[in-house]
């Protein structure tokens, strides 16, 4: 992932942004959220349902005003313009292509409605199509294409305006898991080549993970994490983002000068010091790749248990073992040494695992 470059000016400023609404006793949708997104980044915003990531994408494109704070796109202020007045276009979950319509016709929609010359409109739509790589299509009707084809005209109708920011509100969503994946590197490389500043809504943590520049984690209206991909898989700050990037065993203890004292008995050495008192309940964080069952090097701490379940799932298999009562972790191990099932270990085994203490997180 390239890093994006630096820019004075963000493509767009949350300046911290609330949204409430009153008929809701006064619920927040979204609360103080204070975020810059840089010019020619693909910034996602990344959270379960409710948590208002789309609130957030609607409060940018105009569809919905803040309670509270202000929007700006290029340094210039948008918070009162509805969404025509501002250089944003948005890309729908349904696609809302024009049946009637080719798809040429369906990209030139809005530079018709815009009144540019025909011979600009024409070429724009050419170039824009094949970019997308549905120019031998271009008098085709949307109804004979396959699903991940309506989004790329989609993608081409929104992009031929060139606004200044695209809003991706979950596009990729209605997609079957293969296809989905093909347009994930699909819309990061169109999304490299256009240069334009995505800013794309997804629950898919790995959908967030294989495009972004940078990821904003949203949690009950706020941002619980915002960094590159790396920072909030490897390094989260919440149990809610280790629990929620992919899957990580959190296991509870307490803190005592710069160890952990683990509910399951051992005290365990960690990879970060937090500002924590001594007695201080938390939360040790390991991924399940990061543990390892054999081989064990002499640095690595190390905790005894049983494995209670086993799953193969082809380049993997996943453990689950039971480090005390009501203590289990989970551990994934690539199907390498141990291919056959005969060399995998089975219910009931005891086992020892291990891991390296800087990949151990300490979380409140």
């Amino acid at each position: 992932m390239h890093p994006t470059p630096v820019h004075p000016t963000p493509a767009v400023r949350l300046d911290h942004v609330s949204k409430r609404y009153p008929a809701a006793d006064d619920t927040y949708a979204v609360h103080d959220v204070a975020l810059d997104i840089a010019q020619g980044e693909f910034f996602s915003l990344l959270g379960p349902s409710g948590c208002g990531k789309t609130t957030l994408l609607r409060m940018i494109g105009g569809f919905t005003d803040p309670t509270e704070g202000s929007v700006l796109l290029d340094g210039q202020d948008v918070t009162g313009l509805p969404p025509n007045k501002r250089n944003v276009n948005t890309v729908f979950q349904s696609y809302a292509l024009f049946d009637h319509l080719s798809l040429a016709d369906n990209v030139a929609f809005g530079l018709k409605r815009k009144g540019v010359p025909r011979a600009e409109i024409r070429e724009r739509v050419t170039g824009m199509l094949d970019l997308v790589q549905l120019g031998h299509l271009a008098g085709r009707k949307p109804a004979t294409l396959s699903g991940g084809q309506r989004q790329r005209v989609a993608l081409a109708r929104a992009l031929v305006n060139r606004p200044q920011v695209l809003l991706l509100d979950e596009p990729l969503a209605a997609l079957d898991l293969k296809l989905r994946r093909h347009m994930q590197v699909e819309l990061k490389q169109i999304q490299r080549e256009v240069g334009i500043t995505f800013v794309f809504v997804t629950h898919d943590q790995d959908e967030a993970l294989t495009m972004s520049d940078r990821i904003a984690v949203m949690n009950d209206g706020h941002v619980e994490q915002c960094g590159t991909p790396e920072d909030v898989y490897e390094r989260p700050s919440s149990s809610f983002t280790a629990s929620f990037m992919g899957t990580s065993n959190l296991v509870p203890g307490t803190y005592r000068s710069g160890r952990v004292v683990l509910d399951a008995g051992p005290e365990l050495p960690v990879g970060n010091r937090p500002a924590l008192t001594d007695g201080s309940r938390v939360n040790l964080s390991i991924r399940p790749e990061k543990i390892w069952l054999s081989d064990l090097e002499p640095d690595m701490a190390r905790v005894g248990g049983v494995v209670r379940e086993t799953v193969y799932c082809g380049p993997t298999t996943t453990y689950l073992i039971e480090l005390a009562p009501g203590v289990t972790v989970s551990v994934l191990e690539q199907n390498t040494v141990r291919s056959r099932m005969e060399d995998r270990w089975s219910g009931g085994e005891q086992v020892e695992i291990g891991w390296k203490p800087e990949h151990c997180l300490v979380l409140h």
